[in-house]
């Protein structure tokens, strides 16, 4: 809700010794932001009662202590919501954004940033998709899935999404997915699945988990494999966790069922970066974006993307 969120104004940071100031441009709002804000061990400490949120953020470095981040560098990072932030060499997902004539700026928070990434490590890395399989991708028209589909078309494979309305529905078809699946407006979303995929699917990217996990994983083929990004469909209610009955396919099909943090893959940073560009020049990556402007209409933001009406990656522009 609005009310559980305050804009405060603070001290401008001061850098120390190998730190610079970071004055944010583009701030990026994720589903993963509301698990953050639990008090429960995950992949970073809970956000306290009263401090910042933690995200990632794409800024202009405008005071620095360190050679290799001179003033004028861009650059992106797991940072806080604060329109100044302090970095140093090692802050987690540092990057340097070489913007490219022509691209604008806030692209590279999503399909050309840790967007892109995300979708590229969970597909290729974890996930191992190869032409000619079959993949399925759930929450497809979000920032992620709808990279994830995109990209998947892009390297051979036969693609499913799947979306929580009929306009989303439009979208991702528009995008070039092979079909689309309105989980909303199906009674049984295993027998839809079923249909569009008749001999299984190869590769599950899963962004929602719970009841959706559970109807998919008698569908996996042989040696199949599920990339888990997220499980959106239990961020809002942690405490009761949806228990999966259908973990037994995973010995039954000898399925591989892994999550994964993004920059657990420093080694593939690079070539994923590369491909992400070489698809966005060629027409065979668009990016979808959904903007606000302003730093105080990051809250509005998030709570518009944890109530599924948007499309595309959320960010704001500062």
């Amino acid at each position: 809700m609005p009310e559980d969120f305050q804009l405060a104004q603070a001290e401008m940071p001061e850098p120390g010794d190998g730190e610079f100031l970071v004055a944010m441009r583009v701030g990026s709002v994720d589903p993963a932001i509301r698990g953050f804000l639990d008090d429960r061990p995950s992949y970073i400490e809970p956000v306290a009662l009263g401090a910042p949120i933690n995200g990632m953020s794409l800024g202009e470095v405008v005071a620095s202590r360190n050679p290799d981040y001179p003033v004028g560098t861009l650059v992106r990072a797991f940072a806080t919501w604060q329109d100044h932030f302090i970095l140093s060499g090692d802050s987690w997902g540092l990057e340097k954004v070489e913007q490219q004539p022509g691209t604008d700026l806030h692209h590279y928070m999503g399909a050309l940033g840790p967007v892109g990434l995300t979708a590229w490590v969970g597909l290729f890395a974890v996930g191992e998709a190869k032409a000619g399989e079959t993949v399925l991708v759930s929450a497809a028209a979000g920032a992620t899935g709808s990279t994830v589909g995109q990209i998947a078309k892009a390297r051979g494979c036969r693609v499913i999404g799947i979306v929580g309305s009929a306009q989303k529905a439009d979208v991702i078809r528009e995008l070039g997915f092979d079909a689309a699946i309105d989980y909303r407006a199906t009674p049984d979303i295993a027998v839809e699945v079923a249909r569009h995929a008749p001999d299984g699917v190869d590769v599950y990217f899963d962004n929602v988990g719970g009841e959706m996990l559970e109807a998919i994983l008698p569908l996996m083929r042989l040696h199949g494999r599920v990339a888990v990004c997220g499980m959106i469909g239990q961020y809002n209610d942690a405490d009761h966790p949806y228990g999966v009955r259908t973990l037994w396919q995973l010995v039954v099909n000898r399925i591989r069922m892994q999550g994964f943090i993004t920059y657990d893959y420093p080694h593939v940073l690079a070539e994923a970066q590369a491909e992400l560009d070489q698809w966005v020049a060629a027409g065979k990556l668009r990016p979808l974006a959904n903007l606000r402007d302003g730093f105080e209409n990051l809250p509005a933001a998030f709570i518009d993307l944890m109530s599924g009406r948007t499309i595309g990656k959320t960010l704001v522009r500062i």
